[in-house]
């Protein structure tokens, strides 16, 4: 026979265990879910790749310029890529062996379908203009060959 004293002593140590699963779960809650927007999105457009830049002039700085105003919010800068939204057009699938620069003028003037990476279509870009698009390209292969990409 159970004395009742055991009896409130087994129950006492069953909520004090519950008790501690149960904080112990709110903390891993809390940790899981309680992140600020900030530090998830500091993962989130964070570079995908390191670039190596090169010292530039002439059209690849005009290139440049106009990357920083009309791709940079989506591929980085650089052309890093930015970690859930865009990929990193320094990268070997970008090379011009396999995407050459006419694959670069339809992005810009008629959009492309998602294929090699998971972030979704890319919309056309209408305020960039062909001149300005050679530009562009002339600025991300020399970003491409001073990071081994030929």
């Amino acid at each position: 026979m159970i004395l009742p004293g055991v009896v409130l002593l087994m129950l006492t140590r069953s909520k004090i265990l519950i008790g501690l699963t149960g904080l112990s779960m709110l903390g891993l809650i809390i940790f899981v879910f309680g992140k600020s927007d900030d530090e998830f999105s500091s993962a989130q457009g964070a570079p995908m790749v390191s670039v190596n830049v090169p010292e530039l002039t002439g059209e690849v700085l005009e290139g440049k310029a106009f990357f920083d105003a009309k791709c940079s919010v989506c591929h980085g800068e650089n052309g890093a890529g930015k970690q859930g939204l865009a990929p990193p057009l320094v990268h070997k699938i970008y090379e011009p062996s396999h995407h050459g620069d006419f694959s670069f003028y339809r992005a810009v003037s008629a959009g492309v379908r998602m294929h090699h990476w998971s972030f979704g279509d890319m919309p056309p870009i209408p305020d960039v203009n062909e001149a300005q698009t050679e530009k562009i390209i002339a600025y991300i292969r020399t970003l491409q060959r001073a990071n081994g990409i030929n």
